[in-house]
């Protein structure tokens, strides 16, 4: 059953209102001018800037804060679109969820004008009674996060300070089990090299031992070497990369437990995708995380679906999962250093994937609806016309 819309003594006077006489036409103008007024100066008093957008990207409303914000005034805002003022983000959400769904959508974005500033965006679909057609429309909430940014680096120096004895302990862990076996395999080698001019046939077994020390040391290199990106990041190497090709081998290596897990993958590939300029071992690193967040949100039989799109200055890969979604709260703090809604979680894993997409001029997307999927976007600049959009 639809829920029961309560009508205002304003609907009821507006239902009939063919019957009002000149006096009584002149106070409901002025009084629906006032009840305007009231929320003119109720959104002006924001500090954030307030958007009505049409679904093709029309500015129909917007506060002073957002003028602000976006350094035009109500005449040059007339008729602008938010795609215009936000490059990338309409091709980015082509690659939102399927079925109808209206995704929620986070984003940060710099602008340069009137003066340089980072700008975060909330995008929230709703639909209005008051439009024939298609009633969607979104509110978005334009929040300037310029000096959040300026001491996020500060900030999360304190915070790694306080968490690096924690952090220690969990990297401890870790290393144990590859240690214990390193110890086990060298007693045996030490013992079998004592026999080996007894007993030629030792041999093939300690190159066994000597190859299973080897394996265990690069499994120790990995782990320290993840444990060190998340505390003291690197500037990228940056080489040639065929962004499909560094997909493909994040997705060997992850095969078994895809497999164990029960997800199956597809890939939707542009045909000849323009490489990028990019740190390969860099952005394994943010494919991994992506998938892992993926895999980790979706139950046994769960679908992944990964699809490219090349735009005129942007390379797009989007990662959508079937699974449990993001809360609209938890959505706007997803790139907070060590917030996490998983148990055990340290909340450094999409803080990472954000600084190594702007450290490659681009940035990451993520568009979410509770029990019904997450699609995190990747945006990459072409190679030749390869920007820094956010400062690191």
């Amino acid at each position: 059953m639809p829920p029961k819309k309560h009508h205002s003594s304003l609907d009821r006077v507006l239902g009939r209102l063919d019957t009002l006489d000149s006096v009584n036409l002149t106070n409901l103008v002025q009084r629906l001018a006032r009840e305007r007024g009231l929320f003119e100066d109720i959104f002006n008093t924001l500090q954030e800037g307030v958007l009505v957008i049409s679904p093709d990207g029309e500015i129909e409303y917007a506060n002073h804060s957002a003028h602000r914000l976006i350094g035009l005034n109500q005449d040059e805002l007339s008729g602008q679109t938010l795609w215009r003022l936000v490059p990338g983000l309409r091709p980015s959400l082509e690659g939102s969820l399927g079925d109808g769904a209206l995704p929620v959508v986070a984003r940060e974005f710099e602008l340069t004008y009137p003066e340089p500033r980072t700008v975060r965006l909330y995008m929230v679909p709703f639909k209005s009674d008051d439009h024939g057609g298609d009633s969607r429309r979104y509110a978005v909430i334009l929040t300037d996060v310029s000096r959040d940014k300026a001491t996020t680096e500060e900030r999360i120096e304190n915070e790694r300070t306080s968490s690096i004895l924690l952090l220690a302990a969990g990297v401890a862990h870790e290393l144990g089990n590859p240690l214990n076996s390193l110890n086990i395999h060298l007693q045996l080698i030490e013992r079998k090299l004592k026999k080996l001019q007894a007993a030629a046939k030792d041999v093939e077994g300690l190159t066994d031992s000597i190859r299973v020390c080897q394996v265990e040391v690069s499994r120790l290199d990995g782990i320290i070497n993840n444990f060190l990106e998340a505390i003291k990041p690197k500037a990228p190497d940056f080489s040639e990369i065929h962004l499909l090709d560094v997909v493909d081998e994040v997705l060997r290596f992850q095969q078994g437990e895809l497999e164990n897990r029960e997800i199956t993958v597809d890939v939707e590939a542009t045909p000849d995708l323009p490489v990028i300029m990019a740190d390969r071992n860099q952005l394994k690193q943010v494919f991994f995380n992506v998938l892992k967040n993926a895999m980790e949100a979706m139950e046994p039989g769960g679908q992944l679906h990964l699809k490219t799109r090349a735009g005129d200055d942007s390379i797009f890969l989007m990662f959508g999962d079937t699974g449990t979604g993001i809360k609209q709260e938890d959505l706007l703090r997803l790139f907070e250093p060590y917030h996490t809604t998983k148990p055990g979680g340290s909340g450094l894993g999409l803080m990472i994937v954000q600084r190594i997409m702007r450290e490659h001029g681009g940035q990451v997307g993520v568009e979410s609806k509770p029990e019904v999927g997450t699609v995190v976007t990747l945006e990459f600049p072409r190679k030749d016309r390869r920007v820094r959009v956010l400062e690191s």
